[in-house]
């Protein structure tokens, strides 16, 4: 029996060489049996479909070395889909994407429909604030949901998003403040961005169904049981499948950036969708105490499976926390973990790789 250690030591010495093999996905940490998980952790590899399984040769089992030791890891196959990040959001679903003021966490955003060009709408996961000073409110989401193409310029957002009938005239509550960008090469860990409102009066520090957020969490497992709202799937819940998963991702004609590679990622599955075309930036919960736990940006096919990373990485990169009335914040939960069943912070080498990036106000727009 393998546990979770063994499991990610061997995930980080095959998940490159998986990922090269057609139709394979994403590789990753998990259960071997979740239903039974005294049968200790396995490596996760996710697959487009079945044939490509077996067309890949994926083996039955994996080796790494423990303290000196050759260990054999099993592998668990998951016929899982194609991975999509859903900028296309059609379908409507009341009420979280109508218009509300002010707005809490779990509805409508986005950006202006450019002319001729579709809506675009995705969710503003949950309002936060800067911290230590406790002055400013936030809406957090993803950087394609908040930032039209992956780069500074100035984008206002607007609530409900352009695909439920926002305008940019109209609805408008803020613009993009700052974000992650994107990397076409090399690693990427988070797809995050932050909206400042016009006003603070414009955004609640509550979430859809839920009211006040306690804070975050410092760090979660594989089999814990999660919660969210999102634009488009409303309120549901999921289970965290495996942690520590590296993927490629297919971001399409977005900012030109293609397929892109992302580590060290969270998958939480539902028993109905989770994940949908208007879902992108809505943020988990932990069902049993609500404390805020992982920001999904992407899923596959059939919406089951949610894409998402660790709510604490957005606060260790953009100093914030969990908003609160009367410019509150919300606490953090828990510690670090020996056991690799738990995510992990974001190390200082990967913090120093990734630059915050600052978006434009309405002043500094450059005109030709």
């Amino acid at each position: 029996m393998a546990n979770f250690y063994a499991a990610y030591k061997a995930k980080i010495k095959h998940a490159a060489q998986l990922l090269q093999k057609k139709g394979i996905v994403g590789v990753g940490v998990g259960y071997k049996n979740p239903k039974q998980p005294k049968q200790g952790a396995c490596v996760v590899i996710y697959a487009e479909t079945a044939s490509a399984v077996s067309t890949s040769s994926v083996p039955k089992s994996v080796s790494t070395t423990v303290q000196g030791k050759v260990v054999q890891v099993p592998v668990r196959t998951i016929v899982s889909g194609k991975i999509k990040v859903f900028r296309d959001a059609k379908a409507k679903v009341a009420p979280y994407t109508n218009r509300i003021r002010p707005v809490p966490g779990g509805y409508s955003v986005g950006y202006p429909s450019l002319p001729g060009s579709p809506g675009v709408s995705g969710t503003g996961g949950l309002i936060a604030i800067n911290y230590p000073a406790r002055t400013q409110y936030y809406v957090c989401s993803n950087n394609h949901v908040l930032n039209r193409n992956n780069s500074t310029d100035y984008t206002e957002t607007i609530q409900p998003g352009a695909a439920d009938g926002g305008q940019g005239t109209t609805d408008e509550i803020g613009r993009l403040d700052r974000f992650i960008p994107l990397q076409k090469t090399g690693d990427n860990f988070l797809d995050a961005a932050t909206c400042i409102p016009l006003d603070n009066s414009l955004l609640d520090p509550t979430y859809a169904t839920v009211g006040v957020v306690p804070g975050h969490l410092f760090t979660y497992r594989v089999g814990e049981v999660f919660k969210k709202v999102g634009r488009t799937t409303g309120a549901v819940t999921g289970t965290v499948e495996s942690v520590h998963t590296d993927f490629t991702v297919n971001y399409g004609d977005y900012a030109g950036l293609g397929t892109i590679q992302f580590r060290d990622q969270s998958v939480i599955l539902g028993t109905t969708p989770t994940s949908l075309p208007g879902d992108s930036g809505s943020i988990w919960l932990r069902s049993s105490d609500n404390y805020a736990a992982a920001v999904n940006y992407a899923g596959f096919e059939d919406g089951l499976r949610s894409i998402s990373y660790p709510f604490s990485w957005f606060s260790q990169l953009f100093d914030i926390r969990v908003a609160q009335p009367n410019l509150g914040a919300g606490d953090i939960k828990g510690a670090r973990k020996k056991s690799y069943s738990y995510t992990r912070p974001l190390t200082t080498k990967q913090i120093k790789a990734m630059k915050l990036a600052q978006g434009r106000k309405a002043t500094q727009i450059i005109h030709p």
